[in-house]
């Protein structure tokens, strides 16, 4: 999932002997088992032309991930009467191209159909090759997609955020050039 950075008010403090009546546990150490809890969907990339057919020097490519692994995703913990719920929300996808190029897309990106020219590029996540990857490993480009999650808490009256929790995952894109011939 990622490392968890520190939560506000966990600042190493002594612990102050607990009156008998409030809980043995803080706001804050809820608040983790609840982000610790979240399943956050492991994104499934798709590009166009398809993930089975080559990509084309200079023909745009559309990027996008499921729309299944891109919204909300909630978890709560309760312990000793205090109560966190913890909603993880996507801010970007970072895409790795494999030749050297990043895109970060704001959102999902747009599925590829057939209402769009073949020469049209994505309008929100797209990239377009410019070498062939028949030098690379494998002869084809580690294609990868980092996305970057926010979590925002509540509960116990306290809130909090947890920045940067990232899900990625990565295939093999094939990309070639194509030749054209002129005959008189």
């Amino acid at each position: 999932m990622g490392i968890l950075p520190r939560f506000d008010g966990d600042k190493g403090d002594k612990k102050k002997p607990a009156d008998p009546g409030s809980p043995q546990v803080s706001v804050q150490e809820v608040a983790q088992q609840a982000v610790r809890r979240l399943r956050l969907p492991k994104p499934v990339i798709h590009t166009s032309p398809g993930e089975d057919y080559v990509q084309v020097v200079h023909v745009p490519t559309w990027m996008w991930v499921e729309r299944s692994t891109w919204g909300p995703v909630s978890a709560s913990a309760a312990v000793e009467g205090v109560s966190v719920k913890a909603t993880a929300r996507p801010r970007t996808a970072v895409w790795s191209m494999g030749e050297g190029g990043q895109v970060v897309c704001r959102g999902p990106g747009t599925p590829y159909s057939d209402a769009y020219s073949p020469k049209a590029s994505s309008p929100d996540c797209g990239y377009t090759y410019q070498r062939a990857s028949l030098s690379a490993p494998g002869r084809a480009y580690r294609v990868s997609v980092q996305v970057t999650w926010d979590v925002e808490w509540h509960g116990g009256g306290k809130a909090g955020v947890v920045p940067g929790l990232v899900m990625a995952a990565q295939r093999r894109l094939v990309v070639d050039e194509v030749q054209t011939v002129v005959t008189r």
